[in-house]
């Protein structure tokens, strides 16, 4: 089994519970339609590693906002890179099939280190840079659904396990990678920084 850390300790997710189309300028800026209802997708426990892969030219990278889940609530916060096979998903939302192959392979679902949160997540905030330059910024305030409202969605269908990671949704600003870029996220709360995660593409 695949694990996080979560404050120093080894968490096994069942499985990454992941959020599409979650701000409004990202779904515009790949010319899809506001969703009516919330888009929920699965990545299995294998889909998880701490290292960042090169995988093919076609693959982006999805910085988002992190949530390990315990008691069937939020109990730390994190950065997840959610990584995309555009041109393979592309095909398959053409043809109307699942997104799997695109979305839930080996190495696709990222992490940096979870750390506590305690009362702060309406002034959650995550940066991404891309080999020094600012790529993604994403805020509480600029989500459609807001975390709370995932958990609740989620938990009306399916039983949400101790360990168990919600990736919250991508803001503008997705794009490909090359080995050897850099990436530095941070995650912040309340103006001050929670934690942050360094990935070399290899």
């Amino acid at each position: 089994m695949q694990h996080i850390r979560f404050e120093d300790e080894k968490v096994y997710p069942s499985k990454v519970i992941c959020v599409g189309r979650n701000y409004v300028e990202h779904i515009h800026e790949l010319g899809n339609e506001v969703p009516e209802n919330m888009v929920l997708f699965n990545k299995p426990n294998s889909a998880i590693d701490d290292t960042l892969y090169y995988i093919d030219e076609s693959c982006r990278f999805e910085g988002e906002i992190c949530f390990v889940m315990q008691e069937g609530g939020i109990a730390g916060v994190g950065f997840g890179l959610d990584l995309t096979k555009a041109d393979l998903q592309n095909y398959l939302k053409s043809k109307g099939l699942p997104w799997e192959r695109a979305k839930a392979f080996d190495h696709s679902a990222v992490f940096g280190e979870f750390v506590a949160l305690k009362g702060e997540i309406e002034t959650l905030e995550m940066k991404l840079y891309l080999n020094d330059r600012l790529q993604q910024h994403a805020t509480y305030e600029l989500m459609i659904y807001k975390p709370v409202q995932i958990v609740d969605e989620i938990a009306s269908f399916m039983r949400i396990e101790d360990g168990d990671i919600i990736m919250s949704g991508t803001p503008k600003g997705v794009t490909t990678y090359k080995r050897g870029d850099r990436l530095h996220a941070q995650i912040y709360a309340q103006g001050r920084m929670l934690t942050e995660s360094r990935f070399r593409a290899e």
